[in-house]
């Protein structure tokens, strides 16, 4: 049995893809055989670097920290 480091890039990309189909299509472990594959295909790919900054849309005035409007601690 070929292991899936053995797999070339184009082989691993059809068995990851044949192995979702079975596991949208309902196979019983068909979901966990696919994950694993993803998994390997995806260190093979590398994760892109994700930054929460890239993530907010919000234009740089509205990412600013604003202050509170109240203080819990606050004495009267």
């Amino acid at each position: 049995m070929i292991t899936n480091q053995e797999r070339t890039d184009e082989a691993l990309t059809a068995v990851v893809i044949e192995w979702r189909r079975k596991a949208l299509e309902g196979e019983l472990h068909a979901s966990g055989t696919a994950h694993e594959l993803e998994t390997e295909w995806r260190r093979r790919a590398g994760a892109p670097f994700t930054n929460d900054d890239t993530l907010d849309m919000r234009p740089l005035e509205m990412r600013a920290a604003r202050p509170r409007w109240w203080r819990f601690w606050r004495e009267r």
